[in-house]
């Protein structure tokens, strides 16, 4: 079994809450503080962890990006 554990804390704490709400389909978050969370993924095989780890990431820098433009135009 493979496993890989991710701990997230961003500028604020919208933020972060908008960054485990981009994975509300794919995982479950658990919340370590008001403005922290962490993931852990589990896969019998190297390659399918890496592919889950992949999807997970792009959806959070996808979100972080969406991020970063409205706090430049907010």
């Amino acid at each position: 079994m493979w496993q890989l554990d991710l701990t997230v804390v961003s500028r604020t704490t919208e933020d972060t809450r908008a960054l485990a709400a981009c994975l509300a389909t794919d995982c479950d978050v658990t919340w370590l503080a008001e403005s922290a969370f962490s993931l852990q993924l589990e896969e019998a095989a190297c390659k399918d962890l890496r592919a889950m780890w992949n999807t997970r990431l792009r959806g959070l820098i996808a979100t972080d990006n969406v991020l970063k433009v409205f706090g430049k135009h907010s």
